[in-house]
């Protein structure tokens, strides 16, 4: 199992290269960070976006993995989105995921000037936004007339460092969504079940767990494809433990443990963000990222 942390993009520069510095430092997987124009409790504060992030936490880290959980059709084209992952993973060395999702009915639902859209409108945004996405990040020159987006001889030369393009991992968690992640993702992300957050138990969650594994093996048997190609990540924040899992290492330990017997490869911790839903002990959550494998594997 690998242990990534996700970064809020809350800090100022001259405070938040300092944090994505420490994150290489301490061994995480990888460094991630929202892809939003603002999100829930941080609305009205500090929040700055989620490529220009990357590119100079880039030029400041060497070796870990960079990139987002999630960005979604909200507000992103793909035409767009391409050019400016092509020139990410150029700036990285190679080192970007895509984390994608279909985007929900938050503030970046609605900041366009748009009605925010309904669950089956996001799923065919993203039914077309996925596989342009992959045409572009892989193909010289892209022509595209769909539904929803459209694209003129978009020219991507000279395409991702990573080949054929750098890795997406799809967050889904229906039929259509896992399906896209079964045929174009290197990865699969979820948070768990949202209705079992405020009400649900561990137990509970570990079923829905455990079900939306067999659903997404059922999507990969669908198109002849294993379901073991793909890493298996599972964002931490919303499930019912929400943010004990960072109350120390055997909290930590624990939680990893029961999940990765459902086959999760990847648990993503949220560097603590003080006086928010993501507030933790500094000290502790350094620990989890020095001892927090060691402990699960002893």
């Amino acid at each position: 199992m690998r242990l990534s942390t996700v970064i809020l993009p809350v800090h100022r520069w001259s405070d938040g290269q300092k944090i994505w510095r420490r994150a290489e430092e301490l061994g995480f997987h990888a460094a991630y960070t929202y892809d939003h124009l603002s999100w829930r409790t941080f609305r009205d504060g500090p929040w700055f976006g989620a490529v220009p992030t990357l590119t100079a936490a880039a030029t400041v880290t060497r070796n870990i993995r960079l990139g987002t959980l999630v960005t979604s059709p909200n507000f992103r084209h793909p035409v767009t989105l391409a050019k400016e992952l092509i020139s990410l993973d150029d700036v990285s060395g190679g080192r970007i995921t895509l984390g994608v999702g279909a985007g929900g009915t938050g503030f970046d639902a609605t900041v366009l000037g748009q009605e925010a859209w309904t669950p089956r409108e996001r799923a065919d945004r993203f039914a077309e936004f996925v596989p342009l996405l992959d045409r572009l990040l892989t193909e010289d020159a892209v022509t595209h007339e769909g539904g929803h987006y459209s694209a003129r001889e978009a020219r991507n030369v000279p395409g991702c460092v990573q080949r054929p393009r750098l890795p997406f991992a799809v967050a889904a968690t229906g039929p259509r969504g896992m399906r896209l992640a079964a045929r174009y993702g290197q990865a699969w992300v979820t948070t768990g079940d949202p209705k079992l957050f405020e009400t649900g138990t561990p137990e509970q969650s570990l079923a829905a767990l455990r079900d939306q594994v067999e659903r997404l093996g059922e999507a990969c048997a669908g198109i002849g494809r294993g379901v073991g190609e793909l890493d298996k990540i599972l964002l931490t924040g919303f499930t019912p433990e929400a943010n004990g899992v960072l109350e120390s290492v055997d909290a930590f330990a624990d939680f990893a443990g029961r999940h990765a017997e459902l086959g999760f490869d990847e648990i993503v911790v949220h560097a603590p963000v003080p006086d928010s839903v993501f507030a933790a002990d500094e000290a502790v959550f350094e620990r989890i990222a020095l001892e927090g494998l060691a402990q699960l594997n002893g």
